[in-house]
């Protein structure tokens, strides 16, 4: 990545989120960025939990960014979100990380904020309304009771590791869709879909990059080796149904 800024103002970030102790997957977006001209790396959260690798993805990110707000799951794991919400699988594997996470990377963790500001956007991991609360934006009904509660153009969210547009106009806006160019009248709110662990049927691990001169998003899948990540969360004793998942995308 070059420093930003480097080609003439323009900047171009690419938005990582729900890594989820994935080491395989990140690794692989993290080659694909290099070949994407991005400027700077921005992480939205749940760099832990699920997966069988917390400490080197914690590592991996703490090493290539200053911009990283704190998840649901990394929250959990230091003791700071009460996990009694949290199905039965993700609870173990909170147990098993809280169990194996370094000093060193349980206290980075717990020292992440919950909101973060780069240009015109708003990074957060949940929802800009209450970040802390951990709520799920899936509709484009939630989606419009969030545009008052943040004054960016723009506001990325992972959490939900499904990867969808919404817009102030109140559109509806396809799943499908893996480009947005911003219209200057509207303000959007982005999820950028999850590195570790998708959810939308396409197990391929899936990340975005903003270009803040001409305002465009665009969500790039990115396959990785599924079986190793599945082999060292059988290993690990983890639930079997959290190896299984990756496989189906779900």
């Amino acid at each position: 990545m070059s420093a930003p800024g480097e080609k003439g103002g323009a900047v171009r970030y690419a938005l990582l989120s729900d890594i989820h102790s994935n080491l395989e997957a990140l690794e692989a977006v993290l080659e694909d960025i290099a070949g994407q001209a991005v400027d700077e790396l921005l992480c939205l959260g749940d760099l832990v939990g699920y997966g069988a690798d917390p400490n080197e993805c914690v590592r991996r990110i703490r090493g290539l960014t200053s911009h990283v707000v704190i998840g649901n799951h990394d929250s959990a794991v230091v003791g700071l979100t009460d996990v009694s919400n949290f199905n039965a699988h993700a609870r173990r594997a909170v147990a098993w990380t809280a169990e194996i996470i370094e000093p060193e990377q349980a206290r980075y963790l717990s020292r992440r904020p919950f909101t973060d500001r780069i240009d015109d956007g708003l990074l957060v991991h949940a929802t800009p309304s209450e970040p802390a609360a951990w709520h799920y934006l899936l509709s484009t009904q939630a989606a419009r009771s969030e545009f008052p509660s943040f004054s960016e153009s723009i506001c990325f969210i992972g959490h939900s590791h499904q990867p969808v547009f919404f817009s102030s106009d109140g559109a509806p806006h396809s799943r499908k869709t893996d480009r947005l160019s911003c219209d200057p009248g509207l303000r959007y709110i982005v999820n950028v879909g999850s590195i570790g662990q998708p959810r939308d049927g396409d197990p391929r691990s899936c990340y975005a990059i903003y270009d803040a001169d001409s305002r465009t998003v665009q969500l790039r899948r990115v396959a990785y080796d599924i079986k190793s990540a599945q082999r060292k969360i059988l290993k690990a004793g983890l639930p079997p149904v959290l190896a299984a998942r990756l496989s189906r995308g779900e």
